[in-house]
């Protein structure tokens, strides 16, 4: 399917369908239906009869096995998703074994005659032996194969994988088209998610993730080292990486930071009270050096260090900047 705030980059791209590229490289926000596009894209290019406006037509075989998630001409490369309960410490890559897997494929004939489509997402999860393999066969792609790429974050990218492709950039719904979209699926607190979501309204549904999140703004409104002590613990258990937790954070650091400018909040709306309160007995300084702490430990996310030690660690940090030691 197409979102409807994706229909003009659509007709802007089937009003050139006979003149396609062997790779697209769709570029966009997080969970704005970047994947859903390419998707009907790959859809489309497959469909045996395709429909007014290059529109797949839904009935055909082809499109009865890509619904099906059977054609035998499409590729797919994802990072391997950990099972259910494992949790999601471990950093999601595309290995170079699926990248070679799927270039044997493609260079025997077709089986339907047609096209073959390969869609990569995200593109950026390519590893560097998978990203070099994947560069060999765009630089000489096999007849009749379209690469369908997405990116969440197209600096992550080969620069010479990106000069291989015609870019397109996917834009993000406005704060009311996602909104509506919320509310038409029935989402609760519609609002509150979207502003941490930045306003990308296909986030995946996280009730104990968001309980938890809740429970962590409250503590950073009004720290107490045992209750912080106690948090961290908890966050442990929920297998959840240090990545998700600099992320709340720093989330909340922005918030006290425009508060402090005497702006609005961005992603609590709903604690604007608490961290104009913080912002008021907190320096910019200190806001500034506990930034560049969790700006430091960004890159080690999803690394093997102790999750409880590293949250411990920052929610001392905060305590004595809230205290403004």
């Amino acid at each position: 399917m197409i979102y409807p705030w994706h229909a003009s980059q659509w007709r802007q791209l089937a009003a050139h369908w006979q003149n396609q590229p062997n790779a697209w490289l769709f570029t966009g926000r997080e969970n704005t239906g970047k994947t859903a596009f390419a998707r009907f894209t790959a859809q489309a290019l497959l469909c045996e009869t395709p429909a007014a406006g290059c529109e797949p037509c839904g009935s055909c075989a082809s499109c009865h096995l890509f619904l099906q998630g059977a054609h035998p001409d499409f590729y797919e490369l994802a990072p391997e998703m950990p099972e259910e309960g494992a949790g999601s410490r471990k950093l999601l890559q595309i290995k170079i074994d699926a990248v070679r897997g799927i270039v044997e494929q493609i260079y025997l004939t077709g089986v339907r005659g047609g096209r073959r489509v390969v869609l990569v997402h995200p593109a950026e999860a390519l590893n560097v032996q998978a990203a070099n393999g994947l560069l060999k066969v765009l630089e000489e792609p096999p007849p009749h194969v379209v690469f369908l790429l997405v990116t969440h974050n197209r600096d992550k990218l080969l620069p010479t994988i990106k000069s291989r492709c015609r870019q397109m950039l996917l834009p993000a719904p406005t704060r009311d088209e996602a909104l509506r979209y919320l509310e038409a699926q029935g989402v609760d607190d519609a609002a509150s998610l979207l502003a941490f979501h930045s306003g990308a309204p296909l986030f995946r549904p996280a009730p104990e993730a968001d309980e938890m999140r809740a429970e962590l703004i409250r503590l950073l409104a009004a720290p107490r080292l045992l209750a912080m002590l106690d948090y961290a613990a908890e966050f442990d258990k929920q297998k959840q990486p240090l990545a998700v937790f600099i992320d709340w954070l720093h989330k909340w650091l922005l918030d006290v930071a425009l508060a402090q400018q005497g702006m609005p909040p961005l992603y609590y709306p709903d604690f604007a009270a608490q961290s104009a309160q913080t912002a008021a007995k907190t320096d910019a300084g200190r806001l500034f050096a506990l930034t560049g702490r969790l700006n430091t430990l960004a890159p080690y996310g999803y690394h093997t260090l102790s999750v409880k030690m590293q949250v411990e660690a920052l929610l001392a940090d905060y305590l004595e900047f809230w205290q403004n030691k």
